[in-house]
């Protein structure tokens, strides 16, 4: 019986020293962020594209909740100014295709946004759903995941200024395809800026020049955004440089169009026999950073291969 107790107490300690040993996070947003600012860490981190907008309308409050109930990292989401200088989530510059109501977004006042209902994916107005404000979502968001505000680089003092009110602009990341002295110029006006990634469409010269004044400066992101319509030496030599410079690799498993072509998608991986047949190819390719429109369906996976929790 004393062996038993002694063994018991010893596993006990083990366990204690190993739980002692973890790194300890205030919340979960800062746990996500020590995955990307670590190099040696193998955490694929899942993006998810507008919320989970299959089952809710995109954009909205509660596509956002779904994504951090799945247990997604980073909710990807648009702005707009209303007319009156409110920053609202809408991806196009019109409402019409997400609202039962019509015109430009630049147009409308705050106020009369209200007035419109928010539309699900297949057309059909909610009861009550209303367009949310930035100001909104971030305080859903705040502490839980992290946030890609994008089309919000024309914004980028106004979205500052927020999330330095609300205590998230180290939660909150910005990406362009703005030069470096560019966006040095922009950032010097703030004493605390927004975490910041390039976009780099390899296949394009525009893309291709400004990934070679990254190379040609020596500067080094927190991760590289990286868009292709096709394979071949430009996407592959790209990627080897990311890696070489200990970047993270962002790739877009959302539409053809920018990840390599048909069946190279979140639609190819959803009709295949598994999953895997179609994201291995970027876990093999050293993505530790995927941005999906089938959130739930990337999480199985790479937890089924232990790359998320």
């Amino acid at each position: 019986m004393k062996k038993i107790i002694y063994f018991c107490l010893a596993a006990a300690a083990m366990i204690i020293a190993s739980c002692a040993q973890q790194p300890q996070y205030a919340n979960r947003a800062e746990k996500i962020l020590a995955e990307i600012n670590d190099p040696n860490s193998d955490y694929v981190v899942v993006i998810s594209h507008r919320g989970d907008w299959r089952n809710y309308p995109e954009n909205s409050i509660p596509a956002i909740e779904s994504v951090i109930r799945m247990g997604v990292d980073m909710m990807e989401l648009d702005v707009k100014m209303t007319k009156d200088s409110v920053l609202v989530l809408m991806h196009d510059k019109t409402i019409d295709r997400m609202t039962n109501g019509k015109g430009k977004v630049s147009d409308i006042t705050y106020d009369s946004l209200m007035t419109f209902r928010m539309k699900r994916a297949h057309n059909v107005a909610t009861d009550s759903l209303r367009v949310p404000t930035l100001r909104e979502a971030l305080l859903c968001c705040k502490d839980r995941i992290l946030v890609n505000v994008d089309h919000a680089y024309p914004y980028y003092d106004e979205i500052v200024k927020l999330t330095e009110e609300l205590g998230v602009t180290g939660q909150v990341l910005m990406k362009g395809k703005s030069g470096l002295d560019k966006v040095s110029e922009d950032m010097s006006k703030h004493e605390n800026n927004l975490l910041y990634m390039p976009v780099i469409d390899i296949n394009k010269p525009k893309g291709q020049t400004l990934f070679a004044e990254y190379l040609e400066r020596g500067v080094v992101p927190m991760a590289f955004e990286v868009c292709w319509q096709k394979p071949g030496e430009e996407i592959d030599n790209c990627v080897k440089e990311i890696h070489r410079m200990g970047s993270k690799l962002w790739v877009n498993t959302f539409w053809p169009s920018v990840c390599g072509g048909f069946g190279n998608d979140d639609d190819a991986a959803l009709e295949a026999a598994s999953a895997a047949d179609v994201y291995e190819q970027y876990i093999n390719m050293g993505a530790t950073m995927i941005q999906t429109d089938r959130p739930e369906m990337l999480l199985e996976y790479l937890r089924s291969i232990g790359r998320h929790d």
